[in-house]
């Protein structure tokens, strides 16, 4: 099974790329399964249920997020309704949504879970590893095929977490930073890794947002309001192909182009 695994998508930009993509890597590499994580799809900062709609008609399967999935309140009107759309599984118990889903496709068993680092992250989160070692000993012994979305600050804690569960997943990758990594590899135990996806949005802009805007809040130091930028727009993604019946990752693809 190959699965395609989307970075960060952001705005109106990370969107149109999302939708004119999504197609064509499914059917150039046979594409059963498509992740993205979406908190920065509606303006820069959470998501809407407008939104949410877009991503998932866009051939999106499974939505994950991170530290700003609660930024637009709608989302509390949906986000216990919806299994598809994920937040992070490390949050106190009793916080509304899932933090990991089982779904299928061709009659294989795939469980995505979303979790979120603790190193200068605005949240305090519980123990990542506690938490998705809880998720894992829950789950069903036949679901072989595991995906992690580690939406996390620092590289030295997403690599530690794709060494602590190498063997036991088949795939730990990083979102948060925007900047796609050329560290992709399966490791010893068969996992596949990366330590960010990079974003999906406007090219030409710092992380997604305006230059001008975040030149001025770094040279000023004084609080600026943030826009998501526009023109043309960039891609990055991970293609992971995986054996259906052992979860163990066979070879890594990562995806990287620009309008």
């Amino acid at each position: 099974m190959k699965v395609l695994l989307v970075g960060d998508v952001v705005g109106k930009v990370g969107r149109r790329m999302l939708k004119s993509a999504i197609p064509i890597i499914r059917a150039d590499n046979d594409v059963s399964l498509v992740v993205a994580n979406g908190e920065n799809a509606a303006g820069g900062n959470g998501l809407t249920h407008e939104v949410m709609d877009d991503l998932l008609s866009s051939g999106v399967d499974v939505l994950t997020s991170g530290n700003h999935i609660f930024d637009k309140k709608e989302v509390f009107e949906f986000l216990d309704d919806v299994p598809s759309l994920l937040r992070p599984v490390n949050l106190p118990s009793g916080t509304p949504g899932h933090g990991y889903v089982v779904t299928g496709r061709s009659g294989v068993a795939v469980a995505v879970i979303n979790v979120a680092g603790r190193a200068f992250m605005p949240f305090s989160y519980d123990d990542p590893f506690v938490a998705v070692e809880r998720v894992l000993s829950s789950l069903d012994p036949e679901v072989h095929i595991i995906l992690v979305d580690f939406h996390a600050e620092t590289t030295s804690e997403k690599s530690a977490l794709g060494w602590y569960l190498d063997g036991r997943v088949s795939a730990v990758v990083g979102t948060h930073t925007h900047v796609q990594t050329a560290d992709e590899r399966v490791l010893p135990g068969g996992t596949g890794f990366i330590t960010d996806l990079g974003m999906t949005g406007p090219r030409d802009s710092v992380i997604g947002v305006k230059t001008e805007l975040v030149i001025q809040k770094l040279r000023t130091q004084m609080p600026v309001r943030f826009e998501t930028a526009g023109g043309p727009g960039q891609f990055g993604g991970l293609i992971v192909d995986i054996d259906e019946a052992t979860g163990r990752c066979r070879e890594l693809k990562r995806v990287f182009y620009t309008e």
